[in-house]
């Protein structure tokens, strides 16, 4: 297949412009790409499971405990035994991680506003629906583990 009907690379390319903008834009908060996803997560889903915030951040469980151990020990996030389920852990936001979440999306929204000026709401909902069916593509061209 010739390099320039493979479609990857652009999507590469966007998804390294969207991190990196990202990453410029949470840093003065102090907080990491993965830090500023898992406060957001955690902002609308308050006592999630490490587990399901990784679901939700699209990361591993593995890295999720890394990125749930910084924020703890910076006093973003707070853990607790959940009431009936005593090997799962709640994780909440303290209010430092609110205050932090708050600074740094106030300039990472400029960037997803900045995005979907780019288009018409017709042409977002149609971005969408192709993006979803590259993950379809690829899921189905990727070999069983």
């Amino acid at each position: 297949m010739p390099a320039d009907e493979r479609l990857g690379l652009d999507i590469k390319r966007a998804e390294q412009a969207l991190i990196t903008a990202k990453q410029a834009a949470v840093r003065p908060a102090g907080l990491t790409v993965p830090q500023y996803a898992a406060l957001f997560a955690l902002s609308d889903s308050p006592g999630i499971s490490g587990a399901a915030l990784a679901r939700a951040c699209l990361v591993t469980p593995q890295a999720m405990t890394v990125v749930l151990k910084n924020l703890e020990e910076r006093g973003l996030v707070e853990r607790s035994p959940h009431p009936w389920h005593r090997n799962v852990l709640e994780t909440r936001l303290t209010s430092a991680g609110r205050a932090a979440l708050e600074a740094a999306d106030e300039r990472a929204v400029l960037i997803e506003r900045a995005i979907a000026a780019e288009f018409s709401a017709e042409e977002r909902a149609a971005l969408r629906a192709l993006l979803a069916r590259c993950v379809e593509a690829i899921a189905r061209a990727t070999p069983e583990s």
